[in-house]
């Protein structure tokens, strides 16, 4: 089977990592069975956000890189469509394996299914319900033209057959976010990054923020602040700020309203996966607004604040350690200042959360076996 494995940004080479991983084990196993080919679209272009993650999680270097950068969400859509449907014509492959939700992720599989080559969707069924994410409207458009759908937790299943797609379309394999955390989570505790930042294990808060519901308006991300603000001074916060975010900053001249001059909040450039995955594991409680980290608290058992008012992995909600905060200030502060004082909510881990969602996928395709 010749597969090509497309990923264009940061949350997707973590899960790409895996499935090379696994799909390098059943060659070796097999004989060969797949012939891989991985495309880098070039959505996140720049090192902190691309090429660090490549060496940290042992990605080799990608086959092809079609180096299409930034723009709207139509420009980049298109841009990798049109990339990616030379790749396509060129190495003619069996089945194109596209991850996650990005526009990188709807944008080759649209260029697969016209030229009718088979789409295996990794991560497929979640559903935040909110179709003004951009990403909502990728993973419900990737979902409805992918042959597999395979998905993390039982809910997205539920998602998919409410959808009218066919029973025998999905599969239900778990996490590969997990799969590389697990993996990694050894290495990861071997990182400097404490000592350089001067921090104590539980000892700090981190937080995440790069959405444009967040970032792009001004008075939205004030009351965030504001609630940062209050937190600080019972907790140092560490934010390894998002190119976006930093840019959105400056532009709305916020940056003196951080509260930086108490050295109690570490403003710091991006970090690399293994840096940013022992400040995770080490931290009092994360804040963020990002879909992978509430996974990975949630297997972390790490207390998590979602600076979100939906979201697409409820079961983190349910089942693990996360809650829904939005960018309501007080609620922020309520919520954070309950972990504080000893009142932390506590979760259990997901069924197949195991880190064997990349075999789980490897055996579907190749022998075409229900889990």
């Amino acid at each position: 089977m010749k597969a090509i494995l497309a990923a264009g940004a940061r949350p997707n080479f973590m899960k790409v990592a895996p499935l090379l991983r696994a799909m390098h084990k059943f060659n070796e196993e097999r004989d060969k069975f797949f012939e891989l080919i991985l495309v880098h679209t070039g959505q996140h272009y720049d090192y902190e956000m691309s090429q660090v993650f490549f060496q940290d999680l042992e990605l080799p270097e990608p086959d092809i890189y079609l180096g299409v950068g930034s723009g709207t969400h139509a420009e980049q859509t298109g841009k990798v469509m049109i990339e990616f449907e030379k790749v396509l014509f060129r190495e003619k492959p069996d089945l194109v394996l596209v991850v996650g939700d990005v526009n990188s992720t709807l944008a080759a599989a649209l260029a697969a299914v016209k030229l009718c080559i088979p789409v295996a969707h990794v991560e497929a069924g979640l559903r935040s319900y909110d179709r003004t994410m951009p990403e909502e409207i990728n993973r419900l458009l990737t979902d409805a033209i992918s042959d597999y759908l395979f998905t993390p937790s039982l809910d997205a299943d539920e998602n998919l057959k409410k959808e009218g797609i066919p029973k025998d379309k999905i599969f239900l394999v778990g996490d590969v976010m997990v799969d590389s955390l697990l993996y990694n989570k050894a290495k990861a505790a071997q990182s400097e990054i404490l000592p350089q930042l001067n921090l104590a294990e539980g000892g700090y808060v981190l937080l995440t923020l790069h959405r444009p519901s967040n970032v792009d308006n001004r008075e939205t991300l004030l009351r965030i602040i504001k609630a940062l603000t209050e937190i600080s001074h019972r907790i140092p916060i560490v934010f390894p700020a998002h190119p976006r975010t930093q840019k959105k900053l400056k532009e709305f001249d916020l940056l003196n309203h951080l509260p930086i001059s108490n050295h109690q909040f570490l403003l710091i450039e991006p970090l690399g996966y293994l840096d940013f995955l022992n400040l995770e594991m080490n931290a009092k409680f994360v804040m963020t607004d990002s879909g992978g980290i509430q996974e990975e608290t949630t297997v972390l058992n790490i207390p998590c604040l979602t600076l979100r008012n939906t979201t697409e992995r409820p079961i983190t909600i349910a089942q693990g350690s996360n809650v829904l905060v939005w960018n309501n200030t007080q609620k922020i502060i309520e919520e954070a200042f309950k972990i504080l004082d000893g009142n932390a909510k506590k979760g259990t881990c997901p069924e197949l959360w195991d880190g064997r969602a990349a075999e789980r996928i490897v055996k579907v395709l190749a022998k075409g076996e229900r889990i």
